[in-house]
């Protein structure tokens, strides 16, 4: 064991499925990378913030030799610093790196800092063994407390750290914990030390409290269509699976019982249906819009420290949006915004709102309770323009209604009701509806991280990202239309 760390990260994996441990050590190609970059950069920022929490603090430089960095969290706690960021500590192959590492008179506390609303069980974990390493290496530990991101905060004037974060003691948990993390400290280096791979079922753990980056290693071969692919199963899924009830024929000939909308599903691809159509609940829709039609979408990103005044953490901020606007005649103009980088893009958006859209006019969204949240928060935000947004908020559809309800359903939209697998579904072979052939900007996330990340790039860099904002949000709209003429083509 001693050429292999135990981190506390590593020792989290291991409470969470004790395989995905032994796969980080023996076979760590098999890992599918799953993590968000806007995300990573959110934990980042909060966890920059929260060094400030306590005051002043001294910060041990990350290196590879871990080592090193326990030597200089050493001679900064012999030094009198009061607050050291990212302390080292090593006992016995364990290591750890406490977020805060707080003076408290003769001892120390123990600070783990998270970008998440609330307290988890593997965030208790995590904090236990920490304990359990310091305490180990002889450090006096006072106290463990967890600091977490208070959601209900809103900014007014300067950053209030003691407003943002909140701070609970979790020392008795802590303690409590101490027998158990030496047990399974023992039970993981025996597991890890396998030669063989283990053979252990998956469940719902595979996916939380985090999503495992060897899942679909570790479900291996699947048909083209399983339980794991049917519209919001949850952890039904799993059990189906375990019980060797695994392809869309397996739930029909053992008469598994799922809701309507997973049978239509389960039922279309098992009997080869090309569509179907429920024309009454398609035309509910249809008869409910008017021309000319605004075709509309945004694209949002979080901030889980706000910047901006009035901002909360996580709050949807948009910072574009995209205006298809359909005649009767089907003749289409499109209108765009796309906020100044590295600046509050909600004033300029609201504003340009109600320039592009009138009140009265029928708009359509797909999911119309996203774009209505964001415009009665732009209402609520800005008094002024409070009239015209709630207008628009109050004439708006949703063209994902027919989807959902299953209304208009083909096997190629494998369940789900998004616009990324009913356009193809509609148009396959597309090119000119292809979110794969765009560049820089496939999807939602993608845009967020690009808008977050542009006003640190060059000019060039800036235009070409901005420029292939326009593109991707465009085609949002643009595949609207073409969905809603698709509807009314399926119903005559």
């Amino acid at each position: 064991m001693s050429d292999y760390h135990l981190t506390k990260t590593k020792y989290c994996s291991g409470v969470q499925c004790p395989k995905m441990l032994w796969m980080m050590k023996n076979k760590p190609e098999e890992a599918v990378d799953s993590m968000n970059g806007a995300v990573i950069e959110n934990g980042n920022i909060v966890g920059r913030a929260a060094r400030n929490y306590f005051g002043e603090y001294t910060l041990i430089q990350y290196s590879e030799d871990k080592a090193q960095m326990v030597s200089d969290t050493i001679n900064a706690m012999e030094s009198g610093a009061e607050n050291i960021a990212e302390a080292g500590f090593i006992y016995d192959g364990l290591y750890c790196a406490v977020d805060i590492l707080h003076r408290n008179s003769d001892g120390w506390d123990i600070v783990e800092v998270k970008s998440s609303t609330g307290v988890k069980p593997i965030h208790v974990d995590d904090m236990s063994f920490q304990y359990f390493v310091l305490k180990s290496a002889g450090i006096n530990v006072k106290n463990v407390y967890i600091l977490y991101i208070n959601n209900q905060y809103v900014r007014h004037g300067e950053l209030d750290l003691k407003q943002l974060f909140n701070l609970e003691n979790y020392t008795e948990k802590a303690i409590e914990k101490q027998d158990e993390i030496k047990t399974r400290i023992a039970e993981l280096r025996e597991y890890i030390k396998q030669s063989e791979e283990p053979d252990m079922e998956i469940g719902t753990f595979c996916e939380k409290p985090y999503l495992c980056s060897f899942l679909d290693y570790c479900r291996g071969d699947l048909p083209s269509s399983s339980v794991f692919d049917i519209a919001r199963i949850g952890k039904k899924a799993y059990e189906l699976y375990n019980q060797g009830i695994i392809s869309f024929q397996d739930i029909i000939n053992h008469n598994i019982k799922l809701t309507d909308n997973q049978m239509t599903q389960v039922n279309s691809f098992v009997d080869r249906k090309p569509e179907v159509i429920n024309k009454e609940e398609v035309n509910k829709l249809l008869e409910s819009l008017y021309y000319p039609l605004y075709h509309l979408d945004f694209e949002t990103f979080q901030q889980a420290v706000p910047e901006y005044e009035g901002g909360k953490p996580y709050a949807q901020i948009p910072f574009q949006y995209s205006l298809h606007i359909e005649y009767e005649d089907g003749r289409l103009e499109h209108k765009e915004f796309l906020g100044k980088e590295g600046e509050d893009p909600r004033r300029a958006i609201a504003e340009s709102l109600c320039q592009d859209i009138p009140k009265g006019v029928c708009s359509l969204a797909f999911n119309m309770g996203f774009e209505k949240g964001r415009i009665k928060e732009l209402a609520a935000l800005f008094p002024d323009l409070s009239e015209h947004l709630m207008d628009i908020h109050d004439h708006m559809q949703d063209l994902m209604i027919p989807f959902q309800q299953k209304a208009f359903y083909n096997n190629d939209m494998e369940g789900s009701y998004s616009i990324k697998h009913v356009l193809p579904a509609l148009y396959p072979d597309d090119p000119e509806l292809n979110y794969h052939s765009l560049d820089q900007v496939h999807n939602g996330s993608e845009a967020s991280e690009a808008f977050l990340t542009m006003a640190d790039k060059s000019s060039e860099e800036i235009a070409k990202l901005r420029e292939n904002l326009l593109k991707y949000c465009g085609l949002d709209t643009y595949a609207m239309v073409k969905v809603l003429r698709k509807l009314r083509e399926a119903v005559g």
